[in-house]
C-alpha cells in the first residue's frame, strides 16, 4: 500500500506531455524544408532548361550555317550541270554560258521586281496603317507582360 502514494507522487512530479504547438512547429519546419527543396529543384530544372536553350540556339545557328553552305553548294552543282547540258545541246561552251548568264539575269530581274512590288505594297496607306497598328499592339502587349511580371515579383 505504500507503493500507491509513491506512484501518485511520481505522476505529480513527472513532466507534462509536450505541448501540441511544438509538434505543429516541427511540422511547419518540415513543410518549409520540403517547399525549399521543391523550389530548389525547380530552380535547378530551370537552370538546366536555360542551358539547353542556350546550346539549342548555338546548334540552331550551326544548322542554319550548314544548310546555307549546302544550299549554295547544291545551287552551284546544279548550275554546273545545267551548263554541261547546255554545252552538249549547243555543242559550244560559249553559247551555253551565254544562255546560262541570260537565265541568271532573268532570275535576278524577277527577284528585284518582286522585292520592289512588296515594298510598294508596304508603302500603300492601308498597309501602312495595318502595319503600324500591328506594331503598336505588339508593343502594348509586351509592355503589359513586363508590367505583369514586375507586379508578380512585387507581390511575395
Amino acid at each position: 500500500m505504500q507503493e500507491e502514494p509513491a506512484r501518485e507522487q511520481d505522476h505529480a512530479t513527472a513532466p507534462e506531455a509536450p505541448a501540441p504547438s511544438s509538434s505543429l512547429l516541427d511540422e511547419l519546419g518540415r513543410l518549409a524544408g520540403a517547399v525549399r527543396r521543391l523550389f530548389g529543384a525547380q530552380l535547378q530544372l530551370l537552370a538546366a532548361e536555360l542551358g539547353l536553350a542556350r546550346s539549342a540556339v548555338s546548334w540552331l545557328l550551326v544548322a542554319a550555317l550548314v544548310a546555307t553552305v549546302a544550299g549554295v553548294a547544291l545551287g552551284l552543282t546544279l548550275l554546273g550541270l545545267v551548263g554541261v547540258l547546255l554545252a552538249t545541246w549547243f555543242h559550244s561552251w560559249i553559247w551555253a554560258l551565254l544562255v546560262l548568264a541570260l537565265l541568271q539575269a532573268l532570275l535576278l530581274a524577277g527577284a528585284i521586281g518582286l522585292f520592289r512590288r512588296c515594298m510598294h505594297w508596304m508603302s500603300l496607306p492601308a498597309t501602312r496603317h495595318e502595319w503600324s497598328a500591328m506594331m503598336r499592339e505588339t508593343l502594348h502587349r509586351a509592355e503589359r507582360e513586363v508590367d505583369g511580371e514586375s507586379a508578380g515579383e512585387r507581390k511575395p
